[in-house]
């Protein structure tokens, strides 16, 4: 799905006929109130997204449900359009997601969803947004369908440009193209560690050209050199996504596995003249189907790193080497986004499934 550009280094992906994405993407998550003990000062987050944008990453994700974050996406666009014109909005690509709270699933309305697509368009100060993600908490609460539906209607009128899903599972993912719900993305979690997407969801998606937007690539962070011989991190972390991709590690294969991991990528790194989380972000970004990963960066100082990515292509020498240590790995097993979903279970606790009410 990689094509050139002539004019920076970072490649762009087809979702669509006509609507390419930079294979990098900008993530708002890091940026959301309450995700982080540190804040983000408001001009400094928009400055940042100035320099990601001039760097080609053009495409930001965000969320209804990250607190603050469309709105400073508005902002960003606002101050875009003023420097260089309205046209120039047509460069950036804004994707968001609808995330309607665990607790009202079984009430949710046509109304409802229209509701919140038209908050989303007013925070983004945008007529129309590029991408849609959805979201369902719980399978077992009906009416995720009706919503892909509703959502399809919402699209017919002109506030959405695409649909995506985020987090399903392949079955679901399946059900919605089964029913005429027409899907050009579906965000994952995908990286070195977690490689659930390969048990039938890459596949399926190859099947019926569904492009895969992918997020902890770097595991928080943790992919990285800082991490190399370091002891095994406790709580309390500094944010929500040590915790959450810490539990990743351990069900890769817990610290020891995950060092022998970072050994073997940094010898890899060495010899091509990169850093240990280039080798991590090309490991996913040269899978098959995979149209771009979110780099949820709070700032831009990890921006020129992380763009070397596209200066590097691994060899059959760099795979044998990597394979080495996966063939070890006790997991993550399931199916996308399974683990996620067991109630009660240790990586649902971290979830907030009722940020719209917050």
């Amino acid at each position: 799905m990689e094509g050139n550009n002539s004019t920076n280094r970072v490649s762009r992906a087809s979702l669509a006929e006509g609507y390419t994405i930079s294979r990098i993407i900008k993530g708002g998550w890091q940026l959301a109130e309450g995700h982080s003990r540190s804040r983000i000062e408001k001009q400094q987050a928009i400055a940042d997204m100035f320099k990601f944008a001039e760097s080609g990453v053009t495409t930001f994700d965000c969320a209804d449900i990250y607190t603050g974050v469309e709105e400073l996406i508005g902002l960003f666009r606002r101050e875009y359009e003023k420097k260089f014109g309205r046209a120039a909005l047509t460069k950036l690509q804004m994707h968001t997601k609808f995330v309607p709270d665990l607790s009202i699933l079984s009430e949710i309305t046509k109304k409802y969803v229209e509701s919140v697509i038209d908050r989303s368009l007013s925070r983004l100060q945008m007529e129309q947004v590029d991408l849609v993600q959805f979201h369902w908490w719980d399978y077992d609460i009906p009416g995720y369908m009706e919503m892909a539906r509703w959502l399809a209607d919402i699209q017919k009128k002109g506030k959405i440009k695409y649909l995506g899903t985020t987090n399903f599972d392949t079955p679901h993912v399946k059900e919605f193209v089964e029913n005429g719900v027409k899907i050009v993305a579906q965000q994952i979690q995908y990286s070195i560690l977690d490689r659930r997407p390969e048990n039938g969801m890459v596949d399926f998606c190859q099947d019926n050209g569904i492009g895969l937007l992918c997020y902890g690539t770097v595991a928080g962070g943790f992919l990285a050199e800082k991490y190399m011989g370091a002891p095994e991190p406790k709580e309390p972390f500094e944010n929500r996504s040590l915790i959450k991709y810490k539990l990743i590690i351990d069900e890769f294969g817990g610290w020891q596995l995950f060092q022998e991991l970072l050994g073997v990528l940094s010898t890899i790194a060495e010899k091509h003249g990169v850093s240990v989380t280039n080798v991590a972000i090309r490991y996913v970004l040269e899978k098959p189907q995979v149209a771009g990963i979110i780099i949820g960066a709070q700032d831009s100082s990890y921006l020129k790193d992380n763009l070397r990515a596209f200066e590097l292509s691994l060899d059959q020498e760099d795979a044998k080497c990597i394979e080495s240590v996966l063939k070890e790995a006790e997991g993550p097993e399931g199916d996308t986004y399974s683990l996620e979903r067991v109630k009660g279970g240790k990586h649902a606790s971290i979830m907030k499934y009722n940020l719209n009410k917050q």
